[in-house]
C-alpha cells in the first residue's frame, strides 16, 4: 500500500513519454506531469510551506490542476481544494476552517503548473500525520463541515472498489485500455476520487473544463470511453439534449453525488443503450456499495438498487419496519475518513449513515432516502423520493422536490416544489399524484420555482426549501 497518494502518479505504469493527463485542449505526456508535480512541489517549500500544512489550491479543472495536487503531497503536505467558481467571501470562509499555509489562485487549464500565484498565509494549521486531503459534507441538513481523508485509508477506498471489479485485490500496476473520463470539479470528493481512481487502475485520465453534453459526447468518441461516472443532473441533461444522439462506446455509466431518479436511468439507458448503474457512499467512509459488470448482466431485475456490499464492507438495518424492512443504514467499512464525529458510532463501529434503506435476499441494498427527510403525516410516514418520481412522469415538469412543513393538526404535510412550464396545473399534478399513490402522500400546496438550490454535488438542499415555505400553503 502506498504511504502517499502522489505514488499514484510518480508509479503509474505509462512511461515518460506516453500521454497521461488530457484537458479539453491539450495533452500531458506521464514524464511532463511527474515534473510538474516535482516542480509545484519545490516552489511549495521554498515559499514556507511546512510538512502536514495544508494548501488551498483555487484552479480551473484540467491537467494543472491534478499536478498541482500531487505536488501537494509531494512537499508533504495537505491538499484543500477551492471550487475556482468561488467568490471572495467563500474563499475566506474556507481558508478560515482549514487554516491553510498559502492560496494558491488563478491560472488556466492550458497555464504552465508555474502560472498560478502563490500566497503564504498566516498561522496555519498543522494536520495529524497522514492526512492527504480536506473535502466537506453536503450540506443539506446544515454547513458544510470538513472531512479529513488520510492517504492511507484513500488508497484502501481505491483498491476496495477495484478489488470488486476485478473480482479480486489489484495485483499492482497495469495499464489499463481506456482512458477514464472525470465530468466533474476536482474541487469536489468526487472528482479528487476518480482522477486517483483511474490512475490506480492505470488509466489514462480526462478531466473535463466543465460539464456540456456536446463536450461529453465528443470526448466519449474521441477517447473511446466504454465506462464513465455521471452525476444525476448531467445524466438528465444528455436524456433531454436532442443534439446528442449517440453515445457509442459507452455502454455503463455509474451515477454518482447525488441520488437518481429511477425514471431519469430508464430515459438515459433507453435513449442510449447505456446501462446506468447507481452505487452508494459517503465523504467519511467513501464508497462502500457498489455494481460490476457481472451484477449488472446477471441481475437486471436489481437495476435501481444501489448495488452490494463491496469486499470487507458491513452492513446492518437499525429500527426496521416490520412490513418493509425500512430502516437506518449503518455500515461498518474497513477504514473512514480521519476525525469522523464519534456520535454516529455505534459500539461495534458501524457508523449510522443517516440513510434510510433495505437490503434484500440477495444482498442489494435499496436506497429509500434520508431519514431526516421523511415526513410524518399524522402518523403516516412519506418518502419524498417516490412522490417526487411521480411529479417527474407529468409532461412539463423538468425538477421536484417535496418537503415537509409544520402543520398543527398532522405534524407535518407535504409540500412539493416543482420547475415546470407555464402550462402545468395544479390540478393536473394532484390528479397524477392521486392516480399513483396513497392519499395521504398528496402534496397539499405546489410551490413554483425556476430552480431547485442544490450543493456543488447536485443535491437539493431541502432544508432551504422548508425554510423557505411559511406553511401558509398547507
Amino acid at each position: 500500500m502506498a504511504a502517499n497518494l502522489a505514488h499514484l502518479l510518480l508509479e503509474h505504469p505509462a512511461r515518460d513519454g506516453e500521454p497521461l493527463l488530457h484537458g479539453a485542449g491539450e495533452t500531458l505526456t506521464a514524464g511532463v506531469a511527474r515534473a510538474e508535480a516535482r516542480a509545484f512541489a519545490a516552489r511549495l517549500q521554498r515559499a514556507g510551506v511546512g510538512a502536514a500544512q495544508g494548501v488551498a489550491v483555487q484552479m480551473p479543472n484540467g491537467p494543472h490542476a491534478i499536478t498541482a495536487m500531487f505536488g501537494v503531497w509531494l512537499a508533504g503536505a495537505v491538499f484543500v481544494p477551492v471550487n475556482p467558481r468561488y467568490p471572495a467571501a467563500e474563499v475566506d470562509r474556507v481558508v478560515d476552517a482549514t487554516r491553510p499555509a498559502a492560496l494558491v489562485s488563478g491560472g488556466a487549464p492550458r497555464a504552465p503548473a508555474a502560472g498560478p500565484g502563490l500566497r503564504p498565509l498566516r498561522d496555519p494549521r498543522r494536520y495529524d500525520p497522514g492526512v492527504a486531503f480536506v473535502t466537506w459534507t453536503s450540506g443539506t441538513t446544515g454547513t458544510p463541515k470538513p472531512v479529513l481523508h488520510t492517504h492511507a485509508s484513500y488508497v484502501e477506498l481505491l483498491d476496495r472498489v477495484l478489488g470488486s471489479l476485478r473480482a479480486g485485490a489489484p495485483d499492482g500496476p497495469r495499464r489499463a485500455s481506456t482512458p477514464n473520463l472525470v465530468p466533474v470539479s476536482l474541487a469536489l470528493n468526487a472528482g479528487i476520487y476518480n482522477v486517483l481512481f483511474g490512475l490506480r487502475a492505470g488509466a489514462e485520465v480526462v478531466v473535463m473544463d466543465a460539464f456540456t453534453t456536446t463536450e461529453f459526447a465528443e470526448l466519449v468518441h474521441r477517447f473511446g470511453i466504454r465506462s464513465t461516472v455521471l452525476p444525476p443532473a448531467a445524466i438528465t441533461m444528455l436524456a433531454d439534449d436532442p443534439a446528442v444522439t449517440d453515445l457509442r462506446p459507452l455502454r455503463y455509466v455509474r451515477s454518482i453525488t447525488a441520488p437518481l431518479s429511477p425514471l431519469q436511468a430508464r430515459r438515459f439507458s433507453g435513449k442510449f443503450g447505456v446501462v446506468v448503474l447507481n452505487g452508494y457512499g459517503q465523504a467519511e467512509i467513501g464508497e462502500v456499495v457498489g455494481w460490476t459488470a457481472a451484477d449488472a448482466r446477471d441481475h437486471p431485475d436489481k437495476l435501481g438498487a444501489a448495488g452490494r456490499p463491496h469486499a470487507g464492507v458491513a452492513l446492518k438495518i437499525a429500527g426496521a419496519d416490520a412490513d418493509t424492512g425500512v430502516g437506518r443504514l449503518l455500515v461498518r467499512p474497513p477504514a473512514t475518513a480521519a476525525g469522523i464525529d464519534a456520535s454516529r458510532l455505534d459500539r461495534d463501529g458501524f457508523v449510522d449513515t443517516g440513510d434510510l434503506a433495505r437490503i434484500d435476499d440477495d444482498g442489494f441494498v435499496w436506497i429509500e432516502g434520508r431519514a431526516s427527510d421523511v415526513i410524518n403525516r399524522g402518523g403516516n410516514k412519506i418518502f419524498p423520493e417516490q412522490v417526487e418520481e411521480v411529479l417527474r412522469l407529468a409532461p412539463g415538469v423538468t425538477d421536484a422536490a417535496v418537503v415537509g412543513v409544520t402543520d398543527d393538526r398532522l405534524g407535518e404535510v407535504p409540500v412539493a416544489c416543482v420547475v415546470a412550464g407555464p402550462g402545468v396545473r395544479d390540478e393536473e399534478l394532484i390528479a397524477l399524484c392521486r392516480e399513483h399513490l396513497a392519499p395521504y402522500k398528496v402534496p397539499v400546496a405546489f410551490r413554483r420555482l425556476d430552480a431547485l438550490p442544490r450543493n456543488d454535488a447536485g443535491k437539493v438542499l431541502r432544508r432551504e426549501l422548508a425554510a423557505a415555505d411559511p406553511g401558509d400553503d398547507a
